[in-house]
């Protein structure tokens, strides 16, 4: 994993982007023991959980969660997510985290030693460029082993360190109870996935998942 002790490291995590990856491996994300085992491989300043949330009338299915990891060691950063009908007719929802992450990655790098950025978008490759040039070593966790792969080419080729994390999910996440169970994402019960209380939307390829 090349974790350093004394290294000042922070976490960028893509909510969609992990729930997607998770997903696709079987696994239940215990997001508890995510943070204890990278606290216990390297010197956390932060850990950051990108979310954009679709609001209903009163409730947002992602309250539970996002107030759970607000409480514990968690830096939230979320936006409203756009709900549209597309000219077909189809039910669409726009959440991208892109930009909040890249601007939060590039006032972080002067203050770090090593960023560990949570997502496979190759969108990410010039701001992970541009803060190893400032002289912070970044980290990218994704995976190879899902079908399809969700690690892009040329973010892997640009990060530091590639972390898959089919490999490393032993320690800080579940296998899923049953085949036919919907696969959740979450922290240790009884917080569940807010994506387990919603209708899927369909989604375009510019769009992503609502978590």
């Amino acid at each position: 994993m090349n974790l350093k002790k004394e290294e000042r490291t922070c976490l960028f995590i893509d909510g969609s982007s992990l729930y997607s990856t998770s997903r696709g491996l079987g696994f239940d994300v215990d997001y508890k023991k995510l943070l204890d085992f990278f606290t216990s491989k390297t010197h956390i300043i932060r850990a950051y959980y990108y979310a954009a949330i679709l609001d209903t009338e009163d409730y947002s299915p992602l309250k539970p969660l996002t107030d759970w990891l607000s409480y514990n060691g968690y830096f939230l950063v979320t936006k409203p997510a756009r709900e549209f009908t597309d000219s077909t007719g189809k039910r669409r929802v726009k959440g991208n985290m892109e930009i909040e992450i890249a601007v939060d990655m590039m006032e972080m790098a002067p203050h770090i030693d090593h960023a560990i950025l949570f997502t496979g978008d190759s969108d990410f490759r010039r701001v992970v460029e541009a803060v190893q040039r400032q002289g912070t070593r970044v980290s990218v966790v994704s995976s190879m082993r899902s079908s399809p792969p969700l690690i892009g080419d040329d973010l892997r080729r640009q990060a530091d360190n590639f972390m898959e994390l089919a490999t490393i999910a032993n320690n800080f996440t579940r296998r899923q109870q049953a085949e036919t169970q919907r696969p959740r994402v979450g922290t240790p019960s009884p917080i569940r996935h807010p994506a387990d209380q919603m209708s899927e939307p369909d989604l375009d390829d510019d769009e992503t998942d609502i978590l």
